[in-house]
């Protein structure tokens, strides 16, 4: 369906408008453009009958009349795709939002791909190393996998992802793609300016739909920054860094989409539709024999509850959950990782070695002990725990200290220098602590330091 078909607007609820067409029905999700001002962009979303399409509207429709045109292919929609989109800052339409002239000349892809085949995907059990101790010493991450950051609002979700992406895009060798999805127009602005700063925009493909934008934009924005990263990783043979912040904010637009389409809501509220519609999105982040797709999605906790259906969704897409707590947060204990909580598919003696499963276990199972003493502490003080318990809380106290780390993203918060730390340091300086080696040395000498020979 190539030649133009035009239809007739019969009916607007906010983003969702209803077409009327003749004689032939556009394809589900075919672009419809209206006739004139104000220029409205519709997707076909479902056919109410056979002369009805419903769609949902990727820009506003202020100004959208009753009786107004629109015109349609049947194509859906398409977004350059290639080298000609590094270094820049596109919209969901792949229309450049930094200024700059638009990119011409690239070559345009369709955002609504079929996941690749079962038998062409690989998996490998490749460590993804970041820098940073307490993701690397207990949450390794999986080169080609799929990593969540869970956290409730301003526990420091944005932070740590801007913090991989610097420590990253220095060592990833293929391409990086931001993708915010309804979050704040600062921050998309500060982490331009950032990246600009840092010099490696080059490698950088950002994509944006925002807090304001229509849901229509924010639930497909997605598709977009995943039909750019599968032309590298398919066409050009490149890894991919794919972060994504915020994943909860792509349920939240298909939920706000659902009330509108009138669609009976199902547990506390959300879309009847939302599992699907995560697994068309998530299933497309896979790994080739050639490249692979690592993506790291930073995912709200709706008031910190993490049997939300959203949270409970997402987590089964991952190989690894990395839990923000509130409560670590308070403590001032950055990054906020909840090492009980947290948790990765990679962290098994074949695939880390026996010596690091076997310090992130000693880790574990040090903290959790503290836990449990932190009643007794608090009623009866802790000179009353036996000399072993409290070797175990002072041994407990120096990891806390010696897993928080200073950000080179927060230099100029905090005035301290950012450090990036290998998996090797780290290791060595959680065991040296275990052993004992610092129990005469004062906790706050291992608060905010890299590697242990700080101390």
């Amino acid at each position: 369906m190539s030649e133009e078909t035009i239809g007739t607007v019969i009916s607007i609820r906010g983003s969702i408008v209803d077409l009327m067409f003749p004689d032939l029905l556009p394809p589900l999700w075919s672009i419809a453009t209206t006739r004139g001002k104000p220029e409205v962009i519709l997707e076909v979303s479902t056919h109410v009958n056979e002369r009805v399409a419903r769609t949902i509207s990727l820009t506003p429709t202020q100004g959208l009349a009753i009786g107004q045109q629109v015109v349609t292919t049947g194509e859906p929609l398409r977004v350059p795709v290639g080298r000609e989109t590094r270094s820049r800052m596109l919209n969901v339409f792949g229309r450049c939002i930094d200024g700059l002239p638009e990119i011409s000349g690239s070559k345009m892809a369709s955002i609504h791909n079929k996941p690749i085949a079962l038998a062409q995907r690989t998996t490998g059990n490749q460590i993804f190393e970041t820098g940073i101790k307490g993701i690397d010493v207990l949450v390794p991450l999986e080169r080609g996998g799929k990593a969540g950051l869970f956290g409730g609002a301003g526990v420091g979700k944005t932070v740590v992802i801007t913090e991989l992406i610097h420590n990253m895009v220095g060592r990833h060798e293929g391409v990086s793609i931001f993708c915010g999805i309804g979050e704040r127009c600062r921050e998309g602005e500060e982490l331009y300016r950032e990246m600009k700063d840092a010099g490696v925009l080059d490698n950088t493909v950002m994509v944006f739909g925002q807090m304001n934008e229509p849901p229509g934009a924010r639930f497909r924005v997605g598709h977009t920054a995943m039909t750019m990263a599968e032309h590298f990783r398919d066409t050009e043979k490149q890894d991919v860094l794919l972060l994504m912040d915020n994943i909860f904010r792509f349920i939240q637009a298909g939920s706000e989409i659902s009330g509108l389409m009138g669609q009976i809501p199902s547990r506390l509220g959300y879309q009847p539709t939302m599992g699907t519609e995560l697994a068309g999105l998530e299933e497309r982040i896979s790994s080739t024999r050639d490249a692979a797709i690592t993506s790291i999605q930073a995912v709200y906790v709706p008031a910190d509850d993490f049997t939300d259906p959203s949270a409970v969704h997402i987590f089964g897409h991952l190989s690894a959950s990395i839990v923000l707590s509130r409560k670590r947060a308070s403590q001032g204990l950055f990054p906020a990782i909840d090492p009980l909580q947290s948790n990765s598919k990679m962290l098994t003696p074949g695939i880390v070695g026996q010596r690091h499963y076997d310090i992130a276990q000693a880790i574990r199972k040090t903290l959790a002990t503290y836990e449990e003493l932190k009643d007794i502490i608090a009623m009866l003080g802790l000179e009353e725990l036996s000399k072993q318990d409290q070797a175990t809380v002072f041994q407990a106290r120096r990891l806390e200290r010696f897993l928080t780390q200073p950000f080179f993203t927060t230099e100029h918060f905090t005035g301290r220098a950012g450090k990036q730390v290998s998996i090797e340091e780290a290791l060595e300086g959680c065991e040296r602590i275990l052993n004992g080696d610092f129990s005469d040395r004062p906790e706050k000498d291992l608060y905010m330091i890299g590697t242990i020979d700080e101390a």
